[in-house]
C-alpha cells in the first residue's frame, strides 16, 4: 500500500498516570522525505516514535504509517518500517557481515549472504565486513546499525537520536548515510536535539513542545516566522536555534 503522506498523525494523546506526555499531536510527513522532530528532553519525541512503530498504544487520536493504521493494522505497519534507537544494536562478537546476515535470516529472507554483501557495499563497509564489530569506530557501528534496519527495504525508517554520543566525524558519516537513504526514496523520521542536524538533513521540521507540535514546515518557513534582527545595520537571518528558542520560551506560543 502507498500513500502521499508516509506518516499521518491526528490528535495523538498519551499520558502516564496524571502526566500528559502527548496532548494532541498533529503531523503529516510526505513520502520520500526527511522530517526532523525537534524537542527538549521530555518533550515526548520518543513516546511519539514508539506509538508510530506500534511499541506503545495511544490514549486517543489516530496515526497511519505507509497507509496502515497503527492501532488496527499493527502487523502491516511493522512490515513497512524499521526503527533505530539511540544506541547501536549490533553484536560486537560477530562481524559486520554476520550481523546483517543474521537479521536477514530472522526476517526469513532468501539469500542472507547476498543481502549482507549488498548492504555492506551500500554503506561503504565492505572492507570492514569480515572484521568483528568490536573493532569498529562509533560512526561505523552506527552505519552498520542503520544498514541492519534496512534489511528487507522498509519504506519508512525511524531514527531516534541516531548521532547521540558520536564525535563530529562519525556524525558526518551518519548524516551522509541518511541523505543517501532519502535520495533512494526512504521516508525518514528523525528525532534529534541537535539543531544543526535538522538544518543539514531535514526537508521538513516539526517542533514538539509540552506534548504538542507548535510549529512545522521547511527551515525557510520556520525562520520566516521571526523578524530578522539587525546587527550594525546588517540584516541577520534567524537561525533554527533562534526559532526553536523563541517558540519554546514561555512567550513563544504567541509568535
Amino acid at each position: 500500500m502507498t500513500t502521499t503522506h508516509a506518516i499521518d498523525v491526528a490528535g495523538l494523546t498519551k499520558s502516564y498516570g496524571d502526566h500528559a506526555v502527548l496532548r494532541g499531536v498533529d503531523l503529516r510527513i510526505p513520502a520520500g522525505t526527511i522530517c526532523a522532530l525537534l524537542g527538549s528532553n521530555g518533550a515526548g519525541k520518543t513516546t511519539a516514535v514508539k506509538i508510530l512503530s506500534t511499541l506503545l498504544g495511544a490514549d486517543a487520536g489516530s496515526a497511519t504509517v505507509h497507509g496502515f493504521d497503527v492501532a488496527t493494522q499493527a502487523a502491516d505497519v511493522r512490515a513497512s518500517i524499521s526503527l533505530t534507537g539511540q544506541f547501536a544494536a549490533v553484536d560486537e562478537i560477530l562481524t559486520g557481515r554476520e550481523n546483517l546476515a543474521l537479521v536477514a535470516r530472522l526476517r526469513r529472507l532468501p539469500g542472507p549472504g547476498r543481502i549482507a554483501d549488498d548492504l555492506l557495499r551500500r554503506f561503504d563497509l565492505t572492507d570492514a565486513g569480515r572484521r568483528r564489530v568490536a573493532t569498529y569506530s562509533g560512526g561505523m557501528r552506527r552505519r552498520l546499525d542503520i544498514a541492519m534496519s534496512l534489511v528487507g527495504d522498509p519504506p519508512v525508517l525511524f531514527l531516534d537520536e541516531p548521532t547521540t554520543g558520536l564525535d563530529p566525524q562519525s556524525r558526518q558519516e551518519v548524516w551522509a548515510t541518511v541523505r543517501a537513504l532519502a535520495g533512494a526514496g526512504t521516508t525518514v523520521l528523525l528525532t534529534t536535539q541537535y539543531l544543526e542536524e535538522a538544518e543539514r538533513l531535514a526537508d521538513g521540521i516539526a517542533i514538539l513542545h509540552e506534548g504538542r507540535i507548535i510549529a512545522a514546515g521547511t527551515l525557510a518557513e520556520l525562520t520566516a516566522r521571526l523578524p530578522a534582527p539587525h546587527v550594525d545595520d546588517v540584516e541577520k537571518q534567524p537561525s533554527l536555534e533562534d526559532v526553536f528558542l523563541a517558540l519554546v520560551s514561555p512567550t513563544g506560543s504567541e509568535h
